[in-house]
């Protein structure tokens, strides 16, 4: 008799409930790469094998959007399925509120390992901050305050610490040794990947760049950090499989916000970072999960970044208490073939209100510099010990800058003027006029009442959240 058998069959068993349970979440996000810098969406000239693979063995979406046309923002939407003018995230520099309940957290409620690499851009990357990774609820991370290039200083959990190497090459070898360690031990896990690429200064590797000979330095270097990225991309990717993950693993791609001005591609669109038009909320975006969708397909519904936080919670099968009210939706029923449009129109406001200048290399050299010293800056400007406080409350009538609501491939711009408050509104169909040059206002005036009151009711929705009214007590 093989008195080893059963705790072979135990140790099955195990495995397979393991591999069948809710699956693995990798979340992988790009800095500035516009929805035409890629290759599989036409781009002439960027080399992106390993993204291509996925977009075609995989799905792809083809209308997905950044919540916020700059980083900051749209990163704050993918940890909480909200548009970021909820809670103050309103451009680069600004923070989370630590009152805001992150994918992270929710996810360690049903027993994942969380893990953070690569760009924070969210508050401090300090071990005394409340907004750092680890106080919004990643139990490991090594991440940089904003974007950082060749050799970079990141912070380990508080300490900073000197890498060599490519930036996303650093980024995706934080991850899998995360996720190694985390298969070793049959756990599952977030992980949050976040490259620094491909935005300024672009400084890829000299074999990187050597793929673009000919073209002008600033196309080479620029097209350079995007090979960069795809290359570790498919490393990710790759070792995935390797540990026998892939088919139970959510892989999920999108950037950050739309594309550079000048050497970046909109595929068209108008508008470029920084801006409510297409140009500048168009992404590019990817995503698998063999063992549940295996088969390719593109969706071609209107999607945002806030979905993700919503679409993961359902995967996992977690519901949070006390969850303050969500912009996103939940994308399974459409990933299924189950729905064909949204449940809701999408809503985008770009507030004027900047946040405060981070530059992350020089930070992060004296952060390197004082702690071998055996300091801590105390800085405020790093720590951020005051991002729980909620400003003076706004108006509720009153919404200045550039709103927009999404409805279908209906789409109303609202702009007004932060001084005198004057509105202008313009009017476009996507489906016709992707590039948004054909304002229909006068042309479709029967569309406009309900869009114009969906849209001024959520402004004031979010408004109310900005003022602290999410967190109030009952």
């Amino acid at each position: 008799m093989n008195r080893s058998l059963p705790l072979v069959i135990v140790s099955l068993f195990a495995s397979l409930a393991w591999a069948e349970d809710p699956p693995n979440i990798v979340l992988v996000m790009a800095d500035d790469q516009g929805w035409g810098d890629m290759a599989y969406n036409g781009h002439e000239k960027v080399k992106t094998p390993n993204f291509d693979a996925l977009a075609k063995e995989g799905i792809r979406f083809d209308n997905f959007h950044a919540a916020a046309p700059v980083c900051s923002p749209t990163r704050g939407s993918v940890l909480t399925g909200r548009t970021p003018n909820r809670f103050g995230c309103f451009q680069w520099g600004n923070s989370l509120r630590p009152q805001e309940i992150t994918i992270a957290e929710a996810l360690k409620t049903a027993g994942y390992r969380t893990g953070h690499f690569g760009k924070w851009h969210l508050g401090s990357v300090q071990k005394d901050s409340p907004v750092n990774p680890g106080a919004s609820g990643f139990d490991e991370w090594v991440s940089s305050p904003n974007f950082f290039d060749l050799d970079p200083v990141l912070s380990d959990q508080g300490k900073a610490v000197q890498f060599k190497g490519d930036s996303s090459d650093v980024t995706v070898d934080l991850a899998l040794k995360f996720i190694r360690k985390c298969a070793d031990e049959k756990q599952r896990f977030l992980a949050v990947v976040w490259f620094a690429s491909p935005h300024l200064p672009h400084q890829p590797l000299e074999a990187d760049k050597a793929l673009y000979a000919g073209l002008p330095d600033d196309e080479a270097n620029f097209y350079g950090e995007i090979t960069g990225m795809d290359r570790a991309f498919g490393r990710l990717r790759g070792e995935l499989k390797e540990l026998g993950l892939r088919d139970h693993t959510v892989l999920w791609f999108c950037s950050d916000n739309g594309a550079l001005p000048k050497v970046g591609s909109s595929g068209g669109r108008r508008g470029a970072k920084g801006e409510i038009y297409e140009g500048g909320l168009l992404v590019p975006a990817l995503m698998e999960w063999p063992a549940k969708y295996d088969e390719p397909k593109v969706i071609t519904t209107p999607c945002v970044t806030s979905d993700i936080y919503p679409t993961v919670l359902e995967m996992a099968d977690v519901k949070m208490e006390g969850q303050p009210p969500l912009d996103g939706v939940n994308l399974r029923p459409i990933l299924e073939g189950r729905e064909e449009h949204r449940p809701k129109p999408i809503g985008f406001w770009n507030y004027p209100s900047p946040g405060i200048p981070v530059p992350a290399k020089l930070w992060m050299d004296e952060l390197l510099a004082a702690q071998a010293a055996g300091k801590e800056p105390d800085d405020p400007k790093r720590i951020l010990p005051d991002a729980a406080k909620i400003g003076p409350p706004v108006p509720l009538n009153r919404f200045p800058g550039h709103a927009a609501w999404l409805d279908g491939n209906w789409k109303l711009h609202r702009i007004e003027d932060a001084k005198t408050h004057h509105i202008t509104w313009e009017l476009y169909d996507l489906a016709a006029d992707p590039d948004e040059s054909r304002a229909l206002l006068s042309e479709q005036p029967e569309r406009v009442p309900a869009m114009e009151g969906e849209l001024e009711a959520w402004l004031e929705s979010v408004a109310r959240s900005l003022n602290g009214e999410d967190y109030a007590k009952p």
